[in-house]
């Protein structure tokens, strides 16, 4: 159990929480490509009502900001980095309370979203908070003052009001659910994407790319039903697919691989493409891949990729839906972290963590994560 911070000035019902830390937290700050990261200490937090600070027991590097760091991504600067995390909470500015609406307290273990909202826009209303017009996301912000813990490569995260919290079980490894505040929930909403389109259960599901998010949607479908076929030029990630419900796996660049996963599967065509990897060219064979009204899910392509050349009067004829996904909602993230608890020890979502570091070794992890040698890089403060 981390330090119980001391409250230096509860205030008035209404006015902030003013913490002391000691030790200080401290954060690992980005300051731009090719430079290392500094070290910022933050001796002292002021919690709004509404909000958390939530000590950091793991957080898992992502590859958005592997492509961040690379340049591939804008970003502003100073910036923590950083957006798959699970912790513990150490103080609250008055009420705090989980998706579900119960009250969150201090020791509590919890999952949080990669963002925060106002709940009240046009389109928080319309059931996309992940794109509310007063948006705040965790490892994406530019440090501030008074707001200095922004992003997961920290000790601690200051969580603003209007972020989704979840209360996560002891027995669940870090490891496993670290990516759950990303990757795992991104690849829930675009599982639902498809089966709101296609009933998932004994659909062909033909999954690009086994990156966390490919993986994971390989799992998901196939707990749904669903024959999977994944797609990827590498074999140790081909091999992995398999252990996470894949019923093939298959490598992109030999075009006979995917006409004969089918042939096995005895099936004619492919009812949904989740298209995980981001690669212009992937989304163009996701297209061509998908049959008569399929469905595309296109979620990989989170930085600029290069445009294609699309067919509209194949996509007519054929009743092509083409969806995109980014990030999830709040339900997204209920449902993922559930799915978690469910199938932990059915898939191994545990091993793809592959290295765990000191948050000190930021800048080595980031290589390593670049290496793609493990799905995910783990940080430990």
């Amino acid at each position: 159990m981390p330090d119980v911070p001391t409250v230096t000035a509860p205030g008035a019902v209404g006015t902030p929480v003013r913490i002391d830390l000691d030790p200080p937290a401290v954060a690992m700050v980005w300051l731009g490509a090719d430079r290392p990261h500094e070290v910022v200490a933050v001796p002292r937090v002021a919690l709004a009502p509404g909000e958390a600070l939530v000590a950091i027991e793991l957080a898992t590097i992502c590859g958005s900001d592997v492509h961040t760091t690379a340049g591939r991504r804008r970003a502003p600067v100073p910036l923590v980095l950083g957006h798959e995390y699970v912790g513990r909470i150490v103080a609250t500015g008055g009420d705090v309370r989980a998706i579900d609406g119960s009250l969150l307290f201090h020791g509590d273990r919890v999952v949080w979203s990669i963002m925060a909202g106002c709940g009240t826009c046009d389109r928080c209303r319309r059931g996309i908070p992940q794109k509310c017009r007063a948006l705040v996301k965790y490892g994406h912000e530019r440090l501030e003052p008074r707001w200095e813990l922004t992003g997961g490569f920290a000790s601690h995260v200051h969580l603003r009001r209007g972020t989704a919290m979840l209360r996560v079980s002891e027995s669940v490894p870090a490891e496993v659910l670290a990516p759950a505040s990303c990757g795992t929930a991104t690849a829930w909403a675009a599982v639902e994407r498809a089966d709101d389109t296609t009933d998932i259960d004994d659909a062909v599901v033909l999954v690009l790319g086994a990156g966390l998010i490919g993986l994971t949607a390989a799992a998901i479908a196939a707990d749904r039903g669903a024959r999977v076929i994944v797609a990827d030029p590498d074999a140790r990630r081909r091999d992995l697919a398999l252990r996470f419900g894949a019923a093939a796996a298959v490598d992109p660049l030999d075009p006979s691989a995917r006409e004969a996963a089918l042939a096995d599967l005895g099936r004619a065509e492919i009812d949904v493409v989740i298209e995980a990897s981001g690669s212009a060219a992937a989304v163009a064979s996701a297209i061509d891949a998908v049959g008569v009204g399929g469905i595309v899910v296109l979620v990989g392509s989170v930085f600029p990729g290069g445009s294609l050349t699309v067919d509209p009067e194949r996509l007519v004829r054929n009743l092509v839906t083409i969806s995109g996904v980014h990030n999830y909602t709040p339900h997204d993230l209920h449902a993922a972290v559930r799915f978690l608890h469910a199938r932990h020890t059915r898939y191994p979502f545990d091993e793809l963590v592959g290295a765990r570091m000191p948050l000190a070794d930021v800048d080595a992890a980031l290589e390593l994560a670049r290496s793609g040698d493990s799905v995910r890089v783990g940080l430990v403060p």
